[in-house]
């Protein structure tokens, strides 16, 4: 389960697992909950995260583009540094709203 707060037209999600294949069905089902409310910017709090893997990382891609296609912003916050490395190796960095 994540914490969800909202915010005027901001809504943060902060999942309170790791974002790996065995957790990522349950949360990919919150996110597209949230989505369908329309938020224009949905910010990615990664504060309670530990661990990703490559499905973690396409959830956050799907996450983006999502928002781009309704015109809305996404960003990635407290990032832990063995996830950063990861999106820095795969240049993601440069693609993605994103602050440790």
């Amino acid at each position: 389960m994540s914490t969800v707060v909202r915010e005027g037209v901001l809504v943060t999600i902060s999942p309170e697992h790791d974002l790996v294949a065995a957790t990522v069905p349950g949360f990919k089902h919150e996110v597209v909950n949230l989505l369908h409310e329309g938020p224009l910017e949905l910010r990615l709090d990664l504060d309670g995260t530990k661990k990703m893997d490559i499905v973690g990382m396409g959830m956050v891609i799907a996450m983006h583009n999502s928002m781009q296609k309704i015109g809305g912003h996404f960003s990635l916050v407290n990032i832990p540094e063995n996830i950063m490395k990861m999106f820095r190796s795969m240049r993601l960095d440069q693609h993605l709203n994103m602050r440790a």
